[in-house]
């Protein structure tokens, strides 16, 4: 298909007519076409079409459309049916009444056109900018942000249904491909062992007779494997998406053994971030946050919060679910750098918060990132322990540290910590730290001969004391109650938008959602801030309601 940019769309005069009369108190989609007019432009879409082709259905009007979809949470078919039978839908997109609308199926390839021009952030640019024509959005203030979990749209799987889906899946795309090949290759019970999907309800429910079900299905996946990779076998087999899946998730589960194929064990596999949960969905990942396990992304939503204007999303950032909170202050204030909307104040949880996100922030973007630092609860790095690290006098220049007994350290030198961090490795003498009387006071093992101490880098390290300093006011305390509202956008992501599982398999696709349900969202607050809505307040349960004061 090919486009050629036709904006504007005028409203029709029938169209206009019948929507009024109808429509009296008008409608969401009708206020935002009344005050923000159209903010979805086919030239910014240009580029996902080729210049000549069949016309395509202008890609402003499907930018629209896919926004009011994710506004009332409907599917392809029933949006397509909306823009065919809504006459507010059609105001807002400047149709004739008589418009047949499109194929339910354009709107996939709609999003498939921006995954593939890497345009998913376009449709909440679109909108964030003319919020901005219109007075609804400045930077320079205030923002916070919160993330939360979203499930894949694939089924859950244990493990016999994994490696065994796995397999399955693997064997149909040969099947496909190369069906007289495995016809002659499969041993004859593949063909009852795997016809079917696999679910747990039809394995046996003994550990012993369970742990037999595994090995076979493990030494079966590892002979196709074997099968496939001969010279024998029809080129291209190897390299099906289907047949690369079955092979990591083999090298990730089994091993051989003296020449037997065996399960790994739990120590022998790799960490989370590599694992693969579901055939179906290969690049979700299993989560955790405190007792909360999932299958599946991350997202995390950044929002205004000034009194005096509509709290809407500025930025969107999905992950899969193994990626720490604590990596993603930089790639949040990256994503608001794009689009000229970095605030003055950034105010996030203890997920967000240490000492190397607030120096980069404050290095790279000017943001003051606001957050509680995790409490130490090493007895010689706590504040108020009396040989903490607080105790020590640095001498940052002179690369030295004076203990609070006057020695001074004779090693300082780079490294890094467990988490790859950069840190300096300080060390007194153990001729100084062995005469000290209070040695044993001092140091954390009791067979230790000198005091050692671990610092962050110059500016993480000061960074990290003023903030620590700060935090413990009653001002800071009173003005960290802001970020609590975040919870709200949290709140309506999922209840109202469908925010909690993905719509669609993969990082892209599920990525390409969230940008347009922040899109979405934004709508509907910038339609409440135009009825002169108030915010929801906080509800409080009749039994908390009635707890003493104080």
């Amino acid at each position: 298909m090919s486009m050629s940019p036709r904006n504007p769309h005028p409203i029709p005069a029938q169209t206009a007519h019948i929507a009024r009369a109808a429509f009296p108190r008008a409608s969401l989609a009708i206020r935002v076409r009344d005050e923000l007019g159209e903010f979805f432009h086919d030239a910014d879409f240009a580029d996902l079409y080729p210049r000549r082709g069949q016309p395509a259905w202008p890609p402003g009007r499907l930018a629209l459309v896919a926004v009011l979809q994710f506004v009332e949470g409907l599917t392809d078919r029933q949006t397509a049916e909306a823009v065919r039978a809504r006459i507010d839908w059609k105001y807002a997109l400047g149709l004739e009444l008589t418009d047949p609308g499109f194929d339910h199926s354009v709107l996939s390839e709609f999003r498939d056109r921006l995954i593939d021009a890497g345009a998913q952030h376009r449709v909440l640019d679109s909108v964030l900018a003319a919020a901005r024509d219109h007075g609804l959005l400045t930077g320079g203030r205030r923002m916070r942000t919160d993330s939360t979990h979203v499930l894949s749209a694939a089924r859950d799987l244990n493990w016999l249904e994994l490696v065994g889906e796995t397999l399955r899946r693997a064997l149909n795309a040969v099947a496909s491909q190369e069906p007289d090949w495995l016809a002659t290759h499969a041993p004859t019970e593949w063909f009852t062992h795997y016809a079917t999907r696999v679910e747990d309800s039809r394995f046996p429910k003994s550990p012993a007779k369970r742990a037999e079900v595994g090995q076979r299905i493990g030494d079966d996946g590892t002979h196709l494997l074997n099968a496939v990779d001969t010279a024998q076998a029809p080129p291209g087999l190897r390299d099906l998406p289907e047949v690369e899946c079955l092979r990591r998730v083999w090298e990730q589960h089994f091993h051989q053994v003296e020449g037997q194929v065996r399960r790994r064990a739990p120590k022998e596999r790799p960490p989370s971030a590599e694992r693969l949960v579901t055939p179906y969905d290969p690049e979700a990942r299993t989560g955790a946050k405190r007792d909360l396990l999932w299958s599946g992304y991350k997202v995390h939503l950044t929002e205004t919060c000034e009194a005096d204007a509509p709290h809407l999303i500025t930025n969107v950032t999905t992950t899969d679910a193994s990626v720490s909170d604590d990596r993603m202050a930089a790639v949040v204030h990256a994503g608001l750098a794009e689009r000229g909307l970095l605030p003055a104040e950034h105010w996030v949880d203890s997920g967000y918060a240490n000492a190397a996100a607030l120096a980069t922030a404050r290095r790279d973007h000017g943001v003051e990132l606001h957050g509680p630092l995790k409490s130490v609860t090493n007895a010689q790095t706590r504040g108020d322990a009396a040989y903490s690290q607080d105790a020590f006098v640095i001498d940052w220049d002179a690369q030295s540290v004076r203990c609070p007994h006057g020695r001074t350290s004779t090693g300082w030198g780079q490294g890094r910590s467990q988490a790859g961090l950069a840190v300096i490795r300080v060390r007194f003498s153990p001729a100084d730290c062995r005469t000290c009387p209070a040695l044993r006071d001092c140091v954390s093992s009791p067979k230790a001969q000198r005091r050692e101490l671990t610092l962050r880098p110059r500016a993480d390290h000061e960074v990290l004391h003023e903030a620590r300093v700060l935090q413990s006011t009653g001002e800071w305390k009173e003005r960290y109650k802001v970020r609590a509202g975040v919870e709200g956008a949290v709140s309506q992501g999922v209840q109202a938008h469908g925010l909690r599982r993905s719509r669609y398999r993969g990082l892209a696709k599920t990525g390409l959602q969230h940008q347009i349900t922040g899109a979405a969202m934004n709508l509907v607050r910038i339609d409440a801030h135009l009825r002169g809505m108030p915010r929801a307040r906080t509800r409080t349960s009749p039994v908390a309601a009635l707890r003493p004061a104080g």
